[in-house]
């Protein structure tokens, strides 16, 4: 029996062993669940903080976008009237002075404002622009009356003189198309209209800050060597239009199949298709209802462009050629099917 009892013993020792062990550890694990709680609740706690701070960071953000956007509105509606009275009686060269400073003002701004106020920033410069061409228009002199040489009948038997091929100059646009947006009403001061595989040229005493339209053309190669205000290429197909500076905005519309060289401060495209522009432009460029338009940097030069650069304000160091706004795609994240980048590969480096 006490062999037995001893054994009893001996049984319940090794059997409390395990548990006075396990005693023994539980200061050293209550001890380590102290230390991973509070990691665990610090780490938390500071990914709250960065959370508020990003919160706060972006609230301020906000109010001083919109504080932007307030003093760009009341600036804009300042300059705006400006050149209105300028424009009413005033003389013109400061009327346009103080519009290209109005176009330089909403370019300058539209890295933070709404694309609506862009949108409505750039349909009145563009309606600026036109009433400054029409004024312009308005106040060249009229041609003089005179009295007209009678043609003299060809002799008996001699050949009629063949007539001087003339240039293709900007004519009214045909029945049914009215003005594009931002052309004026009357006919174009400078441009070439409904040409057709022909090579087109003008020079810059003849672009010179005027107003330039080309229109309905058709297979052509076009050369524009000069400082123009402005630019509007219309309804046009498979033609290649190669244009120096122009001071302030370029509109193309209704066009496809064309390549467009353009320097500006505002592209604005419309109803455009198949077509490539390489441009130096020195605000975000504007496509509305496009598809397969492509885009790559300014790379057209010509004897005296230096020269035209300096005449119209641009400046050189400054290209947004691939900043394109398309005001039919307003997904901010996945990037506009519209529009693409030309390869480097594939880019048009020599003209002529």
């Amino acid at each position: 029996m006490e062999a037995a009892g001893v054994g009893t013993a001996v049984s319940d020792e090794e059997l409390r062993a395990p548990a006075a062990f396990m005693a023994s550890l539980q200061p050293e694990v209550a001890a380590a669940t102290a230390v991973v709680l509070p990691e665990r609740l610090q780490r938390r706690e500071a990914e709250r903080q960065q959370g508020v701070e990003r919160q706060r960071q972006k609230k301020e953000a906000q109010v001083v976008k919109e504080e932007q956007s307030d003093f760009f509105v009341a600036a804009f509606a300042r300059e705006r009237e400006a050149v209105e009275a300028l424009l009413a009686a005033g003389p013109l060269e400061e009327a346009a002075a103080r519009l290209q400073a109005l176009q330089k003002l909403l370019t300058e701004s539209v890295r933070f404002l709404a694309p609506y106020e862009v949108r409505q920033g750039q349909e009145a410069v563009s309606r600026l622009q036109s009433d400054l061409a029409a004024r312009r228009q308005q106040l060249q002199p009229k041609k003089k009356f005179a009295f007209r040489t009678l043609k003299k009948e060809a002799a008996p038997g001699s050949e009629p003189r063949p007539a001087e091929p003339s240039r293709p100059a900007a004519a009214p646009p045909a029945p049914g198309h009215g003005p594009a947006e931002g052309e004026s009403s009357g006919p174009p001061l400078c441009g070439f209209s409904g040409a057709e595989d022909e090579e087109l040229e003008l020079g810059p005493a003849e672009l010179l800050q005027r107003d330039v339209v080309l229109s309905e053309l058709r297979g052509c190669r076009v050369r524009l060597r000069g400082n123009a205000n402005t630019l509007r290429v219309r309804d046009c197909r498979g033609c290649t239009v190669l244009c120096g500076p122009v001071s302030t905005s370029v509109l193309v519309d209704g066009c496809s199949d064309c390549l467009l060289v353009l320097a500006c401060q505002q592209l604005r495209t419309h109803r455009t298709r198949d077509s490539r522009f390489y441009v130096q432009v020195t605000s975000r460029a504007v496509i509305e209802d496009c598809t397969k338009v492509s885009f790559a940097p300014y790379t057209w030069s010509y004897p005296g462009i230096e020269r035209d650069f300096e005449s119209s304000g641009l400046d050189r160091n400054r290209n947004n050629w691939n900043l394109v706004d398309d005001f039919d795609w307003l997904a901010t994240d996945k990037p506009s099917p519209n529009w693409s980048l030309i390869p480097e590969q594939e880019r048009i480096t020599c003209w002529d």
